[in-house]
């Protein structure tokens, strides 16, 4: 071989690079287990030991030393599965861009078209805006333009939008605001997520679609990070009336209410009305829960107005009433009838309540706005140039302090004077944070905002409004929250079986091919420090799939040295001499042809993989595409080194052990003469697949359906059955309950409220699954253990996924692209390498059996085996590795059957396909063989999560196989000599 001083020196230069990287790894968790230890298992300790540290040197290279911040910036990144922590797909809302553009239009045309392609967007792969379009101009006929005054020809959109204009002229200066809302939005959660304060935080836009994908591994306060990622940050500040001004209306509100609601016995709401002082006294009595006092007080049932005594009692707080009844009480002030009782200077009220309830209570407080016409705050949050966190003067509370720009100040300093002696109220996305009274003048533009805060709740508010307000609400569509025990659970299982499945791989290579087999294993274990090594400085995100792609890896990289050993295993025993026999089997002619083309459709399917994935499953394609360019570099230079060398030494070398001495030489099988049995073994197999796939469908997730999955733990053994009808009154029908893993372990979905994208509805199912399951959990267990986040949690809500109908839609025209795409592609890459249509067909063929037959045993017998056989992503992801692993093993036949056609052209054409067939099936058995035992290895030790995938892998390695042999090469046969019997 030539250049083996620059390969060596490339080796150890390479290899010394990824030991450095990896270093950093080491260091890192030597680190953190020092604050585990300092910690003992206290949180809050463990965080303030590992900030004391950020900024101290913790490791010393010489040439330079690294702090512990800097040191984990550069560890391996561990995803939301390995670590907990929650992914997300935001969707910012395009309807309420447009709504905005447009100043809150009353026009009734442009609310039915925003109406209408809301509706239609569940049901379309078409954006928003194009799906409004065509609704306007459905709806207006002509009668009214997008550029009408009561639409977008406003003054706010004066300078690019005027009523001269054509709806063709303002449809591409929508989309370009709506654009720029969208890059606005993704700035402004970028900047929250950065100062959020998790390691390795992701964030990413998908396209011009709206949607944003967030990643925040290790992130555990899930009910934080939603409220961080959906809050709009709209911070405004109010004037206010006060219950000395709203104490009649709620009065003449509550007769009014009685009138409207009175029942059946027709109770006469008037007798109860005596003097001004009894009424009062009546009505700051104690409410009887009884049906005649809900008659005669429907409004003060449900809520306790503030109705001062004295001067002294005057305050912002209005009304009070608990969590529960708020919605109530919204809809009786929004009554019309009620709404009309407001004074003349009072009818543009807004009620708003408190951010949240009273300390220890579900008692919230209401407030009334001295709202406009335009619904506009006389100062807004625009204003605000700095905010943070900070203590009040008693030094005990928490709260956010903010300085205001020039333009602020001078605002603030006029609204202070002019409200001396009342009060303001600071209003951020239509929740009262506090609305103190009014001293005096504040002239230097400083303010802050106190609330009840917890010191997290005050720097995420600081953290919103200095990252700025977002420009429309943005919507959760889809996440996926693991928490941190189960993410170390998983840890752990990953670990165990690498460890076994190296260490059989290591073993079974010694035992087959004796020393060489220990170089495959030194180059083998070179490889693991090399994929691990570019994933770290890369970046690249660590996934539980991404260590079945590492663990997979390990399998497929000895199948370049299993080629190239049973290469020079035949010209020895064509008599030739070691060294030419290994020149031979490292030789494009001899094992590098058929090395480059089974890596390059199996990097193909990875890259198809890449594209077309997501989340995790991107990390699957991420390690199989670098284990795929890192093994074939260790099989085909590294392991060529050692064998020189070893051949330099010891001319005796022989490549396979006394047992495996004569394995799988001198076969000869006509295994064309079997191919119409396996037709007929084949076609049976799938026409009962395709049978059940009509009858029995396959079990899919909600990746594909839509709707919510909870994986729930128990400290028992519980009825999946059982389970599902003590939750079918709650969700309003049956859910889907099985278990999952262990028999105190269930995986519950359900598609109640699925199209309600709200962050209440998140925690309204939440407490129904609670409530729910109340009586088969430990006695004392709150609702906040239940939903869990601890690390230390070994009951309640283990992982939630939660997928949207509208992004289900897209994954699945997304997966259905993935299979296609993958079949294309394989097909012009084996054209173009073999220059024969018939090759193209034979594998594609194969793939598509081999498809088939894993489709047909997942419908088959998803509802006998016991672990989860769902079709998601993850199944996506497997058959597209089966698809790369079977053009693997059937590109390496095929290149042998065009070796063997180019040298025995008098041989008959059914000699050439079965000589080739049978003199790579020792190649053939062995890769498999690895690969099964690598995929077993996880399958029996990886977690639970993953089972399925590595099922779909096992099956998928067996009938690709087989298919290779008795599917490829036949059809690739018939076709071509009923071809050459034509001519």
């Amino acid at each position: 071989m030539q250049n083996k001083g620059l390969i060596k020196t490339f080796a150890i230069i390479f290899g010394l690079i990824c030991v450095y990287y990896l270093s950093f790894t080491v260091v890192n968790n030597k680190v953190e287990n020092d604050a585990e230890i300092y910690a003992g298992g206290n949180e809050i300790t463990k965080k303030a030991y590992l900030d004391s540290v950020a900024n101290v040197p913790v490791a010393n290279y010489l040439i330079a030393e690294y702090t512990h911040s800097e040191v984990q910036d550069r560890a391996i990144n561990l995803g939301l599965d390995l670590k907990g922590g929650i992914n997300a797909t935001l969707e910012v809302s395009v309807r309420d861009i447009l709504f905005g553009l447009s100043n809150n239009s009353k026009n009734p045309v442009f609310n039915k078209a925003l109406a209408d392609a809301t509706a239609a967007q569940k049901n379309s792969d078409k954006d928003y805006i194009d799906l409004f379009f065509e609704a306007f101009e459905r709806e207006s006929k002509g009668t009214v333009k997008l550029s009408a005054p009561s639409i977008f020809g406003n003054k706010s959109l004066k300078d690019k939008i005027n009523f001269t204009l054509s709806d063709d002229d303002v449809k591409p200066i929508l989309k370009e605001e709506i654009k720029g809302s969208i890059s606005t939005a993704f700035e402004v959660l970028r900047n929250r997520i950065d100062r959020f304060g998790v390691t390795s935080p992701n964030i990413q836009r998908i396209g011009e679609s709206g949607r944003v994908l967030i990643e925040l591994p290790g992130a555990k306060d899930i009910d934080r990070v939603k409220k961080l990622l959906t809050s709009t940050a709209e911070l405004q500040f109010w004037e206010v009336y006060d219950n000395t001004q709203t104490a009649n209306f709620f009065i003449q509100a509550n007769t009014k209410l009685a009138e409207i609601l009175k029942t059946e016995e027709n109770t006469p709401v008037t007798d109860t009305i005596v003097t001004k002082e009894d009424e009062i006294s009546e009505l700051l009595g104690e409410v009887k829960d009884s049906i005649d006092t809900k008659a005669v007080n429907p409004l003060f049932s449900v809520m306790f107005p503030s109705i001062p005594q004295t001067q002294n009692q005057k305050s912002s707080i209005i009304g009070s009433a608990s969590v529960k009844d708020t919605a109530t009480v919204n809809k009786y002030l929004a009554m019309k009838e009620v709404r009309e009782l407001l004074p003349a200077d009072m009818r543009y009220a807004k009620f708003l309540w408190d951010a949240k309830p009273a300390k220890n209570t579900e008692v919230i407080n209401l407030y009334a706005i001295k709202s406009n016409r335009q619904d506009v705050a006389p100062i807004e949050g625009d204003v605000v140039s700095d905010a943070s966190q900070v203590f009040d003067q008693l030094g005990a509370n928490p709260e956010v302090s903010m300085s205001m720009n020039s333009r602020g100040t001078k605002q603030w300093a006029k609204m202070t004077e002019e409200n001396t002696g009342k009060f303001v109220a600071v209003v951020l996305d239509n929740f009262v944070y506090s609305a103190p009274i009014v001293n005096g003048k504040i002239p230097n533009g400083r303010t802050s905002i106190s609330g009840g805060f917890t010191i997290e709740e005050a720097q995420d508010l600081a953290n919103a409004l200095k990252s700025g307000k977002l420009p429309a609400s943005a919507r959760i569509i889809q996440y996926d929250v693991v928490g941190p025990s189960l993410g170390q659970e998983a840890i752990d299982s990953s670990i165990k079986s690498f460890l076994i499945a190296l260490l059989l791989v290591l073993v079974w290579m010694i035992f087959y091919y004796g020393k060489a087999g220990v170089f495959t294993d030194i180059a083998l274990v070179l490889n693991i420090v090399f994929i691990f090594g570019v994933l770290v400085s890369f970046g690249a995100v660590l996934t539980l799939p991404g260590v079945a792609g590492i663990i997979i890896t390990i399998g497929m990289s000895v199948d370049a040295n299993v080629i190239i050993y049973e290469r020079i295993k035949e010209a020895l025993h064509r008599g030739k001499v070691l060294k030419e026999a290994i020149k031979e089997g490292f030789s494009f002619k001899g094992a590098l042809s058929a090395i480059i083309d089974a890596n390059i459709t199996t990097f193909l399917t990875g890259l198809i993989l890449y594209i077309f994935g997501s989340g995790p499953i991107r990390g699957f394609a991420t390690t199989l595409m670098i284990g795929i360019v890192t093994s074939l570099v260790t099989a085909v230079f590294i392991t060529r080194l050692m064998v020189d060398w070893y051949a330099d030494k010891d001319h005796t070398m022989t490549f396979n052990t006394k047992i495996t001495k004569g394995w799988f030489q001198n076969i000869s099988i006509d295994f064309l003469k079997k191919r119409k049995i396996s037709y007929v073994i084949s076609g049976i197999i799938i026409l009962v697949g395709v049978g059940s796939l009509f009858t029995n469908s396959l079990n899919y997730g909600v990746d594909f359906t839509g709707g919510r999955t909870f994986t729930v733990r128990f400290d028992q053994n519980i009825s999946a059955t059982e389970v599902a009808n003590s939750l079918k009154d709650n969700f309003k029908g049956v859910p889907t309950v099985k278990t999952y893993g262990a028999a105190n372990q269930l995986k519950i979905t359900t598609n109640y409220k699925i199209e309600d994208n709200g962050l209440t509805v998140d925690d309204e199912i939440q407490e129904l699954l609670f409530n729910g399951l109340q009586s088969y959990l430990p006695d004392g267990t709150t609702l906040t253990q239940f939903k869990g986040g601890d690390e230390a949690q070994q009951i309640g809500i283990m992982q939630s996924i939660k997928v949207g109908p509208t992004i289900a839609d897209d994954i699945k025209t997304a997966a259905m692209w993935a299979v296609l795409g993958s079949l294309i592609i394989v097909f012009l890459y084996i054209l173009l390498r073999f220059r024969k249509w018939q090759y193209s067909l034979g594998a594609v063929a194969a793939v598509f059996h081999d498809v088939l037959i894993v489709l047909a045993i997942f419908s088959l017998f998803y509802k006998v085996l016991p672990f989860d056989m769902e079709i998601g992503q993850s199944f996506i992801a497997a058959l597209l590795t089966v698809v790369g692993y079977s053009l693997n093993d059937t590109v390496v036949i095929f290149d042998r059957i065009r070796e063997f056609a180019g040298k025995h052209s008098t041989w008959s054409y059914d000699r050439i396909v079965n000589g080739g067939l049978s003199s790579t099936l020792g190649r053939t058995v062995n890769t498999s063989l690895t690969t099964l035992i690598v995929l077993s290895a996880i399958f029996l030790f990886g977690g639970d999560s993953i089972k399925g995938f590595m099922f779909a892998m096992i099956i998928g390695v067996i009938v690709g196989t087989y298919s290779s042999l008795f599917i490829a090469s036949p059809i690739m046969y018939d076709t071509t000599t009923k071809l050459a019997k034509k001519e």
